[in-house]
């Protein structure tokens, strides 16, 4: 192993913070990347439903207000 220690490859000479924030952040960037169509998908199905219950309810007569 490259590192003596786990509190050795945390800390990697003073570099440490830098790294594994690079790789929180990649993390975090990739799961958006990968929940994003997902989300998407869900709030286009709920349009769709909600589309299909006013169509099967038929024509609605607007009244006129003041």
């Amino acid at each position: 192993m490259y590192f003596d220690s786990v509190q050795a490859a945390l800390s990697m000479d003073g570099h440490g913070g830098f790294v594994w924030s690079a790789y929180g952040i990649c993390l975090l960037v990739l799961m958006l990347i990968l929940l994003a169509p997902r989300r998407r998908q869900q709030k286009f199905l709920r349009q769709l439903a909600g589309e299909q219950k006013r169509r099967q309810r038929g024509p609605t007569v607007l009244k006129e207000g003041n």
